[in-house]
Protein backbone atom coordinates (compact mmCIF):
# COMPACT_ATOMS: atom_id res chain seq x y z
CA UNK A 1 0.00 0.00 0.00
CA UNK A 2 1.14 3.45 -0.56
CA UNK A 3 0.10 6.79 0.44
CA UNK A 4 0.39 9.31 -2.48
CA UNK A 5 -3.39 9.46 -2.01
CA UNK A 6 -3.92 8.85 1.31
CA UNK A 7 -7.39 10.67 2.88
CA UNK A 8 -8.96 11.01 -0.59
CA UNK A 9 -11.80 9.97 -1.78
CA UNK A 10 -12.28 8.18 -5.24
CA UNK A 11 -15.90 7.99 -7.21
CA UNK A 12 -14.78 5.49 -9.96
CA UNK A 13 -17.60 4.72 -12.93
CA UNK A 14 -17.75 1.57 -14.73
CA UNK A 15 -15.62 -0.24 -11.69
CA UNK A 16 -16.59 -3.42 -11.87
CA UNK A 17 -14.89 -5.08 -14.46
CA UNK A 18 -12.01 -4.45 -16.95
CA UNK A 19 -10.31 -0.54 -16.84
CA UNK A 20 -12.47 0.38 -14.12
CA UNK A 21 -11.51 -2.28 -12.09
CA UNK A 22 -7.81 -1.70 -12.71
CA UNK A 23 -8.05 2.18 -11.79
CA UNK A 24 -10.34 1.08 -8.77
CA UNK A 25 -8.08 -1.07 -6.73
CA UNK A 26 -4.95 0.89 -7.31
CA UNK A 27 -6.48 3.99 -6.59
CA UNK A 28 -6.99 2.16 -3.01
CA UNK A 29 -3.42 0.64 -2.92
CA UNK A 30 -2.45 4.62 -2.16
CA UNK A 31 -4.72 4.83 0.02
CA UNK A 32 -7.41 6.70 -1.52
CA UNK A 33 -11.03 5.63 -0.21
CA UNK A 34 -12.60 4.29 -3.10
CA UNK A 35 -16.17 4.29 -4.42
CA UNK A 36 -16.80 1.45 -6.58
CA UNK A 37 -19.90 1.88 -8.85
CA UNK A 38 -21.73 0.12 -12.16
CA UNK A 39 -24.56 -2.20 -12.85
CA UNK A 40 -23.43 -5.37 -12.30
CA UNK A 41 -24.41 -5.82 -7.94
CA UNK A 42 -22.34 -9.02 -7.46
CA UNK A 43 -19.48 -7.98 -9.59
CA UNK A 44 -19.51 -4.91 -7.85
CA UNK A 45 -19.54 -6.28 -4.45
CA UNK A 46 -16.48 -8.54 -5.31
CA UNK A 47 -14.52 -5.44 -6.48
CA UNK A 48 -14.76 -3.83 -3.12
CA UNK A 49 -14.23 -6.43 -0.61
CA UNK A 50 -11.17 -7.33 -3.36
CA UNK A 51 -9.86 -4.34 -2.25
CA UNK A 52 -11.04 -4.49 1.76
CA UNK A 53 -9.21 -7.33 1.60
CA UNK A 54 -5.64 -6.39 0.80
CA UNK A 55 -6.16 -3.58 3.44
CA UNK A 56 -7.80 -0.73 1.40
CA UNK A 57 -11.35 0.71 1.97
CA UNK A 58 -13.98 0.93 -0.26
CA UNK A 59 -17.58 0.69 -0.71
CA UNK A 60 -20.29 -0.28 -3.60
CA UNK A 61 -23.19 2.18 -5.11
CA UNK A 62 -24.95 0.60 -7.68
CA UNK A 63 -25.33 3.27 -10.00
CA UNK A 64 -26.92 3.28 -13.87
CA UNK A 65 -25.29 6.36 -15.21
CA UNK A 66 -27.84 6.76 -17.72
CA UNK A 67 -29.79 8.33 -14.96
CA UNK A 68 -29.25 11.57 -13.01
CA UNK A 69 -30.93 10.63 -10.02
CA UNK A 70 -28.72 7.97 -9.88
CA UNK A 71 -25.32 9.72 -10.23
CA UNK A 72 -26.71 12.38 -8.05
CA UNK A 73 -26.94 9.23 -5.26
CA UNK A 74 -23.83 8.09 -6.47
CA UNK A 75 -21.57 11.16 -5.34
CA UNK A 76 -23.48 12.44 -3.10
CA UNK A 77 -23.47 9.20 -1.03
CA UNK A 78 -19.97 9.12 -1.11
CA UNK A 79 -19.33 12.85 -0.13
CA UNK A 80 -21.97 11.44 2.86
CA UNK A 81 -20.10 8.38 3.47
CA UNK A 82 -16.58 9.88 3.29
CA UNK A 83 -16.90 13.25 3.84
CA UNK A 84 -15.72 14.06 0.48
CA UNK A 85 -15.61 13.70 -3.51
CA UNK A 86 -11.82 14.69 -4.30
CA UNK A 87 -11.42 12.29 -7.40
CA UNK A 88 -14.14 11.58 -10.27
CA UNK A 89 -13.02 9.11 -12.79
CA UNK A 90 -15.31 9.02 -15.57
CA UNK A 91 -14.74 5.53 -16.86
CA UNK A 92 -17.90 4.23 -18.29
CA UNK A 93 -18.42 3.58 -21.38
CA UNK A 94 -19.56 0.78 -23.99
CA UNK A 95 -17.96 0.02 -27.56
CA UNK A 96 -20.66 -1.46 -29.94
CA UNK A 97 -19.68 -2.12 -33.28
CA UNK A 98 -21.48 -0.39 -36.21
CA UNK A 99 -20.45 2.19 -38.92
CA UNK A 100 -23.19 5.09 -39.75
CA UNK A 101 -25.64 3.49 -41.59
CA UNK A 102 -25.74 0.45 -39.37
CA UNK A 103 -26.26 3.08 -36.53
CA UNK A 104 -29.94 2.56 -35.43
CA UNK A 105 -31.37 5.96 -33.02
CA UNK A 106 -31.59 3.33 -30.21
CA UNK A 107 -27.82 2.42 -30.54
CA UNK A 108 -26.70 6.27 -31.08
CA UNK A 109 -28.97 7.07 -27.93
CA UNK A 110 -27.28 4.14 -25.52
CA UNK A 111 -23.95 5.02 -26.01
CA UNK A 112 -24.06 8.66 -25.85
CA UNK A 113 -26.11 8.24 -23.05
CA UNK A 114 -23.72 6.06 -21.02
CA UNK A 115 -20.62 7.13 -22.45
CA UNK A 116 -21.13 11.16 -22.52
CA UNK A 117 -24.13 12.07 -20.55
CA UNK A 118 -22.83 10.05 -17.55
CA UNK A 119 -19.72 11.68 -17.65
CA UNK A 120 -21.95 14.62 -18.15
CA UNK A 121 -24.07 14.06 -15.07
CA UNK A 122 -21.57 12.49 -12.30
CA UNK A 123 -18.91 15.29 -12.95
CA UNK A 124 -22.36 18.06 -12.42
CA UNK A 125 -22.85 16.47 -8.98
CA UNK A 126 -19.17 16.17 -8.41
CA UNK A 127 -18.27 19.45 -9.33
CA UNK A 128 -20.98 21.11 -6.90
CA UNK A 129 -19.33 19.80 -4.20
CA UNK A 130 -15.56 20.07 -5.35
CA UNK A 131 -16.22 23.64 -5.45
CA UNK A 132 -16.93 24.21 -1.95
CA UNK A 133 -14.32 22.02 -1.10
CA UNK A 134 -11.76 24.81 -3.36
CA UNK A 135 -10.64 21.51 -5.16
CA UNK A 136 -11.16 18.33 -7.21
CA UNK A 137 -9.73 16.21 -9.82
CA UNK A 138 -11.82 14.99 -12.48
CA UNK A 139 -10.50 12.48 -15.03
CA UNK A 140 -12.31 11.54 -18.07
CA UNK A 141 -11.00 8.25 -19.64
CA UNK A 142 -11.00 8.90 -23.76
CA UNK A 143 -9.73 6.98 -26.68
CA UNK A 144 -7.68 7.61 -29.72
CA UNK A 145 -10.70 7.21 -31.09
CA UNK A 146 -12.14 10.34 -29.83
CA UNK A 147 -10.06 12.18 -32.92
CA UNK A 148 -11.32 10.36 -35.43
CA UNK A 149 -11.96 6.64 -35.21
CA UNK A 150 -12.84 3.91 -37.54
CA UNK A 151 -15.75 3.61 -39.30
CA UNK A 152 -17.15 0.87 -37.68
CA UNK A 153 -16.71 2.19 -34.03
CA UNK A 154 -18.76 5.63 -35.47
CA UNK A 155 -21.02 6.57 -32.24
CA UNK A 156 -18.28 5.58 -29.86
CA UNK A 157 -15.87 7.81 -31.33
CA UNK A 158 -18.17 10.41 -31.84
CA UNK A 159 -19.10 9.86 -28.22
CA UNK A 160 -15.66 10.13 -27.05
CA UNK A 161 -14.86 12.99 -29.23
CA UNK A 162 -17.62 14.70 -27.04
CA UNK A 163 -15.54 13.79 -24.02
CA UNK A 164 -12.63 15.17 -24.72
CA UNK A 165 -14.65 18.69 -25.52
CA UNK A 166 -16.47 18.66 -22.03
CA UNK A 167 -12.89 17.85 -20.79
CA UNK A 168 -11.68 21.04 -22.38
CA UNK A 169 -14.63 23.51 -21.46
CA UNK A 170 -14.39 22.00 -17.15
CA UNK A 171 -11.45 22.53 -16.99
CA UNK A 172 -11.29 25.87 -18.48
CA UNK A 173 -14.17 26.82 -16.42
CA UNK A 174 -13.51 25.43 -13.10
CA UNK A 175 -9.78 26.39 -12.65
CA UNK A 176 -10.26 29.05 -10.27
CA UNK A 177 -12.21 26.85 -7.62
CA UNK A 178 -8.98 24.20 -7.97
CA UNK A 179 -10.63 21.80 -9.96
CA UNK A 180 -8.32 19.81 -12.48
CA UNK A 181 -10.19 17.81 -15.35
CA UNK A 182 -8.27 16.17 -17.30
CA UNK A 183 -8.37 13.14 -20.49
CA UNK A 184 -6.52 9.92 -20.74
CA UNK A 185 -6.40 8.42 -24.02
CA UNK A 186 -6.55 5.34 -24.48
CA UNK A 187 -5.31 2.67 -26.56
CA UNK A 188 -5.98 -0.67 -27.55
CA UNK A 189 -6.05 -1.99 -24.00
CA UNK A 190 -6.31 -6.15 -22.97
CA UNK A 191 -9.43 -6.66 -21.04
CA UNK A 192 -12.05 -9.33 -20.67
CA UNK A 193 -14.50 -7.33 -22.34
CA UNK A 194 -12.13 -6.62 -25.11
CA UNK A 195 -10.95 -10.50 -25.02
CA UNK A 196 -14.50 -11.80 -25.66
CA UNK A 197 -16.06 -9.02 -28.73
CA UNK A 198 -12.32 -10.71 -30.21
CA UNK A 199 -13.58 -14.24 -29.72
CA UNK A 200 -16.84 -12.82 -31.39
CA UNK A 201 -14.97 -12.17 -34.42
CA UNK A 202 -13.67 -15.38 -34.72
CA UNK A 203 -9.86 -13.98 -32.94
CA UNK A 204 -8.41 -16.05 -29.76
CA UNK A 205 -6.07 -13.90 -27.07
CA UNK A 206 -2.88 -15.49 -29.48
CA UNK A 207 -3.95 -12.92 -32.06
CA UNK A 208 -4.58 -10.14 -29.83
CA UNK A 209 -1.24 -10.50 -28.59
CA UNK A 210 0.39 -10.77 -32.09
CA UNK A 211 -1.42 -7.54 -32.71
CA UNK A 212 0.16 -6.04 -30.14
CA UNK A 213 3.36 -6.34 -31.26
CA UNK A 214 2.80 -4.37 -33.99
CA UNK A 215 2.03 -1.51 -31.43
CA UNK A 216 5.74 1.00 -31.35
CA UNK A 217 5.98 -0.15 -27.56
CA UNK A 218 5.76 -4.04 -28.59
CA UNK A 219 2.73 -4.80 -27.13
CA UNK A 220 -1.20 -3.74 -26.24
CA UNK A 221 -1.98 -2.01 -22.91
CA UNK A 222 -3.29 -3.48 -19.87
CA UNK A 223 -5.86 -1.63 -17.10
CA UNK A 224 -2.92 -0.92 -14.84
CA UNK A 225 -1.20 1.15 -17.28
CA UNK A 226 -4.33 2.97 -17.36
CA UNK A 227 -4.38 3.01 -13.47
CA UNK A 228 -0.70 4.23 -13.08
CA UNK A 229 -1.96 7.92 -14.78
CA UNK A 230 -4.83 8.42 -13.08
CA UNK A 231 -3.16 7.77 -9.72
CA UNK A 232 -1.12 10.27 -10.60
CA UNK A 233 -3.36 12.86 -12.10
CA UNK A 234 -5.11 12.50 -8.81
CA UNK A 235 -2.31 13.54 -6.91
CA UNK A 236 -1.21 16.84 -5.38
CA UNK A 237 2.03 16.29 -7.81
CA UNK A 238 -0.60 16.98 -10.69
CA UNK A 239 -1.77 19.94 -9.04
CA UNK A 240 -0.46 22.17 -12.34
CA UNK A 241 -2.21 19.79 -14.50
CA UNK A 242 -5.44 20.72 -16.56
CA UNK A 243 -7.18 20.36 -19.80
CA UNK A 244 -4.32 17.94 -20.49
CA UNK A 245 -4.95 14.82 -23.17
CA UNK A 246 -2.10 12.03 -21.65
CA UNK A 247 -1.75 9.13 -24.08
CA UNK A 248 -1.49 5.81 -22.58
CA UNK A 249 -1.80 4.12 -26.04
CA UNK A 250 2.05 2.39 -25.99
CA UNK A 251 3.21 5.39 -28.97
CA UNK A 252 -0.27 4.55 -30.67
CA UNK A 253 -1.04 8.29 -30.41
CA UNK A 254 1.23 10.87 -30.24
Amino acid sequence: MGNRLEEKVAVVTGSTKGIGRGIAVMLAQEGARVVVSGRDLHAGHEVAQEIRDTGGEAVFIQTDVTKEDNCERLIHTAANNYGSVDILVNNAGIFPRGDILETTEELWDEVMSVNLKGAFFCSKHAISIMKAQGKGSIINIGSGHGYGGGSNLFAYSVSKGGLLTMTKSLAKAYARDGIRVNWIIVGWVITPGEIAVREAEGHDEEWLKQQGKRNPFGRLQTPEDIAHVVVFLSSDEASQISGAEIPVSGGWVK
